[in-house]
């Protein structure tokens, strides 16, 4: 089985991710120390899996399985459950993307259920007195926060595509009851709440559910009590969708918002609806790409460098050799350039998706592209695809015995989000307007530039890089994959596909690969730790400005062989699984 027990590169620095699979599954690895041949081992099975960044969130969605649910069924499940367990970015009061394809039909289709600007909200409102971008209203007030998409999403999700066999109630008892009795504060979570303690104390609610008496952290082995949370789902399991988003939630939410500076009414609640949307779809050497379609700028732009990409022999260059990462980031850098002027909510501007993802526009692309040397940023501008027209996010993947699947990202934005909860929720508010473009050509908190396409406007959704994706061969399912990292989800999502299809790694070892970035601008490649000192040097030496910084992205990857799930959780975070029954 080619792709499941190839094992063939260098080990990388990373922190350990455990893996359990299901169905007479490889060894479970439950120590920190690992041979290389066991790390790069994806976990597998024969019936279905739940990979997330989450232990606890993922055996929820197993257990689910178990019970006779969908992979629809399983992603409700654990999206509750990571609300819960990994509240920095799992959440109700945030939203995302989510890719369903659904084995019987052959259909896929994406669902968007991403936050939207109150009606109040005007394209100015994030610039100071004199006349710039103020960066404590788009990110730390109420002004930011975006109304939720989460619950309306999963709701949604599960009345057009649940099993049938298990009741909307069943789906969110699990998280009930994590938040009712309490989870174990895990390393991770302890890590996390100490990093953003000076934040999150500010807000007294917040602060009371987050730390003990005196703003005092949890330790690992503390257990974590979440009562108003835990209320919160009881409304939801008892009435759906309208438990949040009328009635005493929403007005708590409303009126905390307001508090806070924003203009979120109870009416910008009631009147949330997901959107179902045409998945962005390519193909890449004999494999099919079904990705999501604007306001996330993941699927086109993964199409699109893949497009660029198509006549690079990257097999024959190597995975992470000089020539692979300067082809990789002079075709990043131009999907870049082309996102800062055209990306938007497609229910406010006209996104050019056909003309941006015509192989034709990328063959006009790389014909400016030189091996021999780096083409500077200020060279490339957005460009013209209309004659071709005819960090803090966590993803899930599930995949189920039937061969459903499903695909999702979700996000608060920063971690925690804004760092405020609504009193008596405890439901975390999202700073998720951030994403807008506060001023044509000025960046956001990720370093991306924006354009008037994605221009603050009341009711809009703001241009997202979430990115999740599955991939089909002959028509049949391969792959599931996303990742967080705000800018860089694209770049680790399309780098995951490259490792598969390219360099035939399994997807253990395509996911522990060391990864590179470029966004246009900063005009420089991004890179893990791991890469060759000669391999800096040659870049170098064409002209690029090479940066080693942090670790990039946490995919949660489920790749179908031969009939054989094999699962993959991101090393790069701790506490992830891969899990199945």
């Amino acid at each position: 089985m080619k792709h499941l027990f190839k094992s063939s590169f260098a080990a990388v620095s990373l922190a350990t991710a455990l893996v359990v699979g299901i169905a007479a599954p490889l060894a479970a690895q439950d120590s920190p120390i690992y041979s290389l041949k066991d790390r790069f081992q994806p976990e597998t099975a024969q019936n279905g899996m739940v990979a997330s960044q989450e232990a606890v969130a993922s055996r929820v969605g197993v257990d689910i399985l178990k019970k006779g649910g969908n992979a629809v069924d399983a992603a409700i499940a654990t999206g509750f459950a990571l609300a819960v367990t990994l509240p920095r970015a799992g959440n109700l009061g945030g939203g995302g993307f989510m890719m369903i394809h659904l084995a019987d039909s052959g259909d896929t289709k994406a669902l968007d259920y991403r936050e939207m600007a109150p009606a109040a909200a005007f394209k100015d409102m994030f610039l100071g007195e004199d006349g710039e971008p103020d960066n404590q209203k788009s990110r730390f007030s109420g002004l930011a926060v975006g109304v939720p998409g989460t619950v309306a999403g999963f709701a949604e999700a599960f009345e057009k595509h649940g099993s049938g066999k298990l009741t909307w109630a069943e789906l969110v008892a699990p998280a009930i009851g994590l938040a009712e009795n309490g989870i174990e504060v895990t390393p991770d979570l302890a890590a996390s709440l100490t990093a953003s303690a000076k934040r999150l104390l500010q807000d007294p609610a917040t602060a009371a559910i987050f730390y003990k008496t005196g703003g005092l952290p949890f330790v690992p082995g503390e257990t974590l009590k979440q009562t108003d949370l835990a209320a919160t789902l009881k409304l939801i399991a008892d009435k759906g969708a309208a438990g949040f988003y009328t009635g005493e939630v929403a007005e708590k939410i409303a009126q905390k918002v307001t508090a806070s500076g924003g203009g979120m009414t109870t009416e910008d609640l009631a009147g949330y609806k997901p959107v179902w949307r045409d998945p962005v779809v390519g193909s890449y050497h004999g494999y099919e790409i079904a990705s999501m379609p604007p306001p996330s700028s993941g699927g086109v732009h993964i199409v699109q460098i893949l497009n660029m990409l198509q006549g690079y022999p990257l097999a024959e260059y190597g995975p992470n050799s000089a020539d692979s990462i300067h082809v990789m980031a002079e075709t990043m850098r131009r999907a870049y350039a082309d996102r800062s002027k055209y990306l938007g909510d497609p229910d406010f501007v006209d996104v050019p998706v056909k003309g941006l993802t015509d192989p034709a526009y990328a063959a006009e692309l790389v014909k400016s592209i030189k091996m021999d040397v780096a083409t500077p940023s200020e060279e490339v501008k957005p460009g013209d695809p209309f004659p071709y027209e005819s960090n803090q996010t966590t993803h899930y993947s599930v995949v189920d015995k039937d061969g459903n699947a499903v695909s999702n990202t979700y996000t608060l934005n920063f971690s925690y989000g804004v760092g405020l909860t609504a009193d008596g929720t405890g439901v975390l508010l999202n700073n998720e307007l951030d994403d807008f473009s506060a001023k044509p050509g000025v960046p956001n908190a990720y370093g991306l530039i924006g354009g008037t396409a994605n221009a603050v406007e009341g009711g809009k959704r703001p241009l997202s890089s979430m990115s999740p994706t599955l991939v089909f061969k002959d028509g049949k399912l391969f792959l599931a994959t996303g990742s967080p990292g705000g800018s860089r989800i694209i770049t680790t999502t399309l780098q995951i596909i490259l490792n598969v299809v390219d360099h035939g790694m399994n997807i253990a070892e395509a996911t522990a690969a060391p990864r590179i970035h470029n966004q246009w601008l900063p005009d420089e490649i991004r890179i893990e730790e791991g890469l060759s000192p000669d391999t800096i040097r040659l870049l170098e030496a064409r002209g690029h400005k090479v940066e080693v910084k942090n670790a990039m992205g946490s995919t949660q990857s489920i790749m179908l062989v031969d009939g054989v799930l094999a699962g993959a959780s991101d090393p790069r975070r701790p506490g992830a699984l891969s899990a199945g029954y």
